[in-house]
């Protein structure tokens, strides 16, 4: 407690004077490297980078935008087993305005769910890979508690940044999982056992219960090519158990869950290649639900230690998406048979 009190102390000295030096035109930028251990242990909200924040807020600046830097690779030498830095990020901030309110938790909150949902939109439009969002949605959350003089909880206490950023986060998975409303009915099954059960089998009882309460059956899953169900049990489908001649135009039973699936699995073996894109591309309109499910799927599995192999590959792909989209725009599927199927 007293070398954190200590360090919050310096950290205002510190960045007061960058304030007191600060454009009122320009905005200042503040870069901090996260620590391993930091990461593991305490995620987003860990103590270091919120104490490291609430010295920034204190010290006169309003947060406006945050940027994931990778800086470090994990499996270098100096990385194992130490407590070695993982990634970084980039603060931009401007000069809290003088005239700054003051408002209540239930009004920030308010605000956060007004303001951060088409701020995630655009941070996924740009590619933003799954592992980056939640230090990237820190920016336009943070954005929202550090414009005010203070955000005061029930008993007039001001609200600290842990807390903000334990909301953010929240409102966050919130957003992350409304979007799971747009899918198809057997995807939104998928998603659901998933999260429930990763890629291990289930009881059917409740895999009915599941399907029934989305208007559909476990036999209309199985039908779709998801899951496997016998002598009681349902599971998933692994990547390499599903159909090598699938092809998207024709699926009478097409979900967003199949095709997300036999994308990640083109993608792992090849990559940003020819095949890739031009398979994104026969998704036609259903490309871009297919890119809301990988964030949707990296969001469980990071939060599930036990499918951390699989939050990785949704996380890759993302990362190539942008790519990806623009090779996918330049391959032409005419005069090409249309059921060539791809070697997945």
């Amino acid at each position: 407690m007293a070398a954190e009190e200590f360090f919050l102390n310096g950290m205002k000295l510190a960045i007061g004077r960058m304030v007191s030096e600060a454009s009122d035109f320009y905005p200042a930028t503040i870069y901090y490297a996260f620590k391993q251990s930091e990461i593991e242990q305490e995620g987003i909200s860990s103590t270091g980078w919120a104490t490291f924040l609430e010295a920034v807020v204190d010290a006169g600046f309003a947060v406006v935008g945050t940027w994931p830097v990778r800086t470090e690779f994990s499996n270098r030498p100096v990385a194992s087993g130490s407590n070695a830095l993982a990634n970084s990020v980039v603060l931009v901030c401007r000069k809290k305005d003088a005239a700054a309110d003051t408002i209540t938790r239930a009004e920030f909150i308010r605000a956060l769910k007004r303001e951060l949902p088409p701020a995630i939109a655009e941070l996924q439009a740009a590619n933003i890979a799954p592992a980056d969002m939640p230090q990237s949605a820190i920016g336009p959350g943070m954005g929202v508690f550090s414009r005010y003089r203070a955000v005061l909880e029930a008993d007039d206490s001001a609200m600290t940044v842990k807390t903000a950023l334990q909301l953010i986060n929240g409102e966050l998975d919130e957003y992350l999982g409304g979007i799971q409303g747009e899918f198809d009915a057997d995807t939104r099954f998928a998603i659901t056992w998933f999260e429930q059960n990763g890629m291990g089998k289930g009881d059917y009882g409740v895999a009915d219960n599941l399907a029934r309460a989305r208007g559909i059956s476990v036999d209309s899953v199985k039908h779709a090519g998801i899951v496997e169900s016998a002598a009681g049990k349902v599971r998933l489908l692994k990547r390499d158990e599903l159909d090598p001649d699938w092809a998207p135009e024709e699926d009478a039973h097409l979900t967003v869950w199949e095709c997300l699936q036999h994308l990640v699995r083109l993608h792992e073996r090849t990559g940003l290649s020819h095949d890739s894109a031009a398979l994104l591309k026969r998704f036609g309109p259903q490309a871009e639900a297919v890119k809301d499910l990988a964030y949707c799927l990296y969001d469980i599995a990071a939060n599930k230690r036990r499918e951390a192999s699989e939050a990785t590959v949704y996380n890759a792909l993302i990362a190539d998406w942008s790519e990806l989209s623009q090779m996918a725009a330049t391959v032409s599927l005419e005069g090409r048979n249309r059921q060539t199927r791809f070697e997945l």
